[in-house]
């Protein structure tokens, strides 16, 4: 799990982890804590970069990524933070031209991509097949538009969840508040864990994702954090895919890749970057990063 600590708490967590590989993420641009890495690492062979993909025609919210927080669009923020991570090439991926501009215009790379693409992974795909058509890079670390407190610390844990070598993609949870599970918005996922895994570091398989508040009983419910790891041949073979009907009916992109019988790797991070899907979203985040 992504911790926040001292210095000294920092490498005693790293101990009680197998095979780690420490990332000394403190004194990042834009942060203030110091984080601690999950356990498992991918390959350091891997070449990684990161997608944003963005788009003006969003249902519960139209013309969100350019959306004025603290003086700068939202997409400017997002771009700001995966750019902070120090991992990876970021790109924004956009079918919109005024988005592209933003980005250009905060020194960012940004993609022109069709406008009917059913999901942001479909969109990422195409990006990723323009800025690279020979191939370099094989781990494509899809982020989110909506995200502009996105913790520099994500695409690492991202990453490093990508280390689960039968998994076709990866993604991240994190515990659920029983208001955030009651709210269609936040989509819950429920997961396998992997008992061998300390708690500080825990992964396991995702089992299913949906808007409903579930499991039932007792158990803890994680909130998804809408960000995908994905190995490029099953990124390929994703798009290939028609949409699913459980894609469809809970208007989740990750439903087309269980039913398809793709492992999805889930790594625990402690806790979420507040997405913005309704204005009062909107207004909340403008009230927290006013005051930063």
């Amino acid at each position: 799990m992504v911790r926040r600590g001292t210095t000294g708490h920092f490498h005693s967590e790293i101990a009680q982890c197998p095979q780690v590989q420490i990332v000394d993420l403190m004194l990042l641009p834009m942060q203030k804590r110091v984080y601690v890495m999950n356990c498992r690492i991918m390959n350091p062979q891997a070449s990684p970069v990161i997608i944003i993909p963005a788009r003006m025609a969003a249902a519960r919210l139209p013309g969100k990524p350019l959306a004025d927080i603290a003086g700068k669009p939202m997409i400017q923020h997002v771009w700001e933070r995966a750019v902070a991570a120090d991992l990876a090439p970021v790109w924004v991926a956009t079918d919109d031209d005024g988005i592209a501009d933003a980005v250009r215009a905060a020194g960012g790379q940004a993609v022109i991509t069709r406008a009917d693409h059913p999901s942001g992974s479909d969109r990422v795909f195409e990006a990723v097949e323009r800025i690279d058509p020979d191939r370099h890079y094989d781990a494509i670390l899809n982020l989110q538009g909506d995200l502009p407190e996105l913790d520099a610390a994500i695409p690492h844990a991202l990453l490093s969840a990508m280390g689960d070598e039968a998994a076709s993609l990866a993604t991240l949870v994190t515990p659920a508040s029983d208001a955030e599970a009651a709210r269609e918005q936040v989509v819950k996922a429920v997961v396998s864990w992997d008992r061998q895994t300390p708690a500080s570091c825990r992964t396991g398989r995702a089992l299913y994702f949906t808007r409903a508040a579930i499991p039932t009983g007792e158990a803890v419910k994680y909130h998804h954090i809408g960000v995908y790891g994905w190995r490029r041949a099953s990124l390929a073979a994703f798009v290939a895919l028609p949409q699913s009907p459980l894609e469809q009916s809970e208007r989740l992109e990750q439903l087309r890749a269980l039913e398809a019988g793709m492992v999805i790797a889930v790594a625990e991070i402690d806790h979420a970057p507040g997405g913005i899907d309704t204005p009062a979203d909107l207004d909340a985040v403008r009230r927290r990063l006013k005051n930063d």
